[in-house]
C-alpha cells in the first residue's frame, strides 16, 4: 500500500475510544472510519499519537501501539485480562482484554485531573486532534486540549439523525448527540462531513460553525476481500439483502410488510444481516412469529457477509435517512443491484446507479423485486455505471484532509 501524502500537522493525536470499546465486534460504519483513519495517519511521516479513555483515566499511545490496537482488532493479540480490566470492564471481556494490552504497551497514562499534564509532555506545537468516532469528545478532553500549545481540533461528524430524525432515536441517545454537537459547534477548529447534505445539516443547527469550516470529504471503500457466502434456506432460491441494525429509521417493518407477498416456495427469500437495535418491538415480535421466506442472520465476519451480498439478487435499502449508507457503496462496488429510498446522500455519491424507489412507491418496489428475483442485473445487457467509485478511496481522502488542515 502506498504511503499516505504528507500532512502538515507537526503531529496527529487520534482518539481511538471508540475502537477499543468495539474490539471484539463486527465493525459498523463509523468503526469502519476510524480504523481507515488509524491505518492511514499510521502510514503518515507525521507522528501518530491514541488517545484511549478506560474507567480509570487516560492512555496515550505511540504510533506502534496505535498499530498493535488495529492487528487487534483483527486478529486478537491480547488473550487475558489484567485485574484492573477485569474488576473496571465486568461484563465486557474482549474491551477488559483490549485494555490490558494497551495499558502495557501505553506511552504513557493519567488519571483524569492530568490529562492535560500528559499530553503537554508529549505532543509537540501544532499538533492536530482528530476525532472519527464520536466518542470522547467531552469538557474534560476539551479543557486538556485547549491547553496544549497550538493544538488544532478537527472532529468528523457522519450525520446529524438524533437531531433531525429524534423519534428513531431513545431519549439518552438523543441528549447525548445534542450535548455532543454542541460542544463541537463551540469548541471545532475544523468539521468534517460525508456528504453536502451532511453539511448542509449540520449548518442548519450550527450556532457558531461558519461554513468555511466545514469540510465535505467522502469517506473512502474498505478493502472488500470476498469470502464464502453461509449456507441457509435461501440457497438455491433468488434472495435479497438489508444490512444493518434493525431500529426504526432502517424502515425494515416496510419489508415485511413486502414480503407478505413473497410467501411461496417459489418466492425469493429476504436476508436481514445485522443485529436487534432500539425501539423496534413490533418488528421484533413479527420476526419471533417467522415470516415465510424471512431469515435473520447475525455476526457474520465481513469476508461471508459480502459474499452473500455478492450473490443476491440484490440490496435493498428503504431507510427514512443516512448519513453516509455504506452497504449501499458495498452493493455498487460489488456491481449488485441497489433499490433504495431516494435519499440526498445517495443522489449526491450514487447518482443513477440505484433504483430509486420511495416508500409510497409500493407498487415499484414489488415490481423491481420481481424482476430482480428473475435475473442478475446485467444478464440483460443493462449494466449501470460505476465510475464514481474511483474517488471513493482513502488514499484521495486523506489528500483532501491534509490540504484542509
Amino acid at each position: 500500500m502506498q504511503t499516505t501524502a504528507n500532512s502538515p500537522a507537526s503531529a496527529h493525536l487520534l482518539d481511538v475510544t471508540r475502537t477499543v470499546s468495539r474490539a471484539g465486534l463486527r465493525p459498523t460504519g463509523i468503526d469502519r472510519i476510524e480504523r481507515a483513519y488509524i491505518e492511514h495517519l499510521a502510514m503518515d511521516s507525521a507522528p501518530l499519537f491514541g488517545l484511549v479513555r478506560t474507567r480509570l483515566g487516560y492512555l496515550l499511545l505511540d504510533k506502534g501501539g496505535c498499530t498493535a490496537l488495529l492487528t487487534h482488532c483483527d486478529e486478537p493479540i491480547w488473550k487475558t485480562a489484567d485485574l484492573i480490566s477485569r474488576l473496571s470492564r465486568k461484563g465486557d471481556a474482549a474491551r477488559a482484554r483490549t485494555e490490558s494490552g494497551l495499558r502495557r504497551t501505553a506511552l504513557d497514562r493519567a488519571t483524569p485531573s492530568r490529562l492535560g499534564k500528559m499530553l503537554g509532555r508529549h505532543l509537540p506545537r501544532g499538533t492536530v486532534y482528530l476525532n472519527s468516532g464520536q466518542t470522547n469528545f467531552n469538557d474534560r478532553t476539551i479543557h486538556a486540549l485547549r491547553g496544549c500549545d497550538g493544538l488544532r481540533i478537527g472532529i468528523y461528524l457522519h450525520d446529524t439523525i438524533p437531531l433531525d430524525w429524534p423519534d428513531t432515536q431513545t431519549q439518552k441517545s438523543r441528549l447525548a448527540f445534542k450535548q455532543a454537537f454542541a460542544r463541537v459547534d463551540r469548541h471545532a477548529d475544523l468539521v468534517i462531513c460525508n456528504s453536502h447534505d451532511t453539511k448542509a445539516r449540520i449548518l442548519g443547527h450550527t450556532q457558531h460553525l461558519e461554513a468555511d469550516r466545514v469540510h465535505v470529504i467522502w469517506p473512502g471503500l474498505p478493502m472488500m476481500k470476498i469470502g464464502t457466502a453461509p449456507q441457509g434456506p435461501w440457497s438455491g432460491h433468488p434472495y435479497f439483502m438489508a444490512i444493518g441494525t434493525i431500529e426504526p429509521r432502517k424502515n425494515i417493518g416496510f419489508l415485511l410488510d413486502l414480503w407478505t407477498e413473497f410467501a411461496g416456495p417459489d418466492d425469493p427469500h429476504l436476508i436481514l444481516c445485522g443485529r436487534r437495535g432500539w425501539m423496534n418491538e413490533e418488528v421484533f415480535a413479527r420476526l419471533d412469529r417467522h415470516p415465510a421466506n424471512v431469515h435473520e442472520v447475525f455476526d457474520l465476519a465481513d469476508d461471508a457477509m459480502w459474499a452473500l451480498l455478492q450473490n443476491s439478487n440484490g440490496l435493498l435499502f428503504p431507510s427514512f435517512a443516512e448519513g453516509f449508507g455504506y452497504p449501499a457503496i458495498e452493493a455498487a462496488h460489488l456491481k449488485v443491484p441497489l433499490i433504495c429510498n431516494p435519499l440526498p446522500v445517495f443522489k449526491e455519491v450514487l447518482g443513477e446507479y440505484p433504483i430509486y424507489a420511495g416508500e409510497s412507491e409500493r407498487y415499484a418496489w414489488r415490481n423491481n423485486i420481481e424482476q430482480l428475483a428473475q435475473r442478475r442485473w446485467g444478464e440483460s445487457g443493462e449494466q449501470k455505471k460505476t465510475g464514481f467509485l474511483a474517488a471513493l478511496t482513502w488514499q484521495t481522502h486523506f489528500k483532501k484532509l491534509f490540504t484542509v488542515l
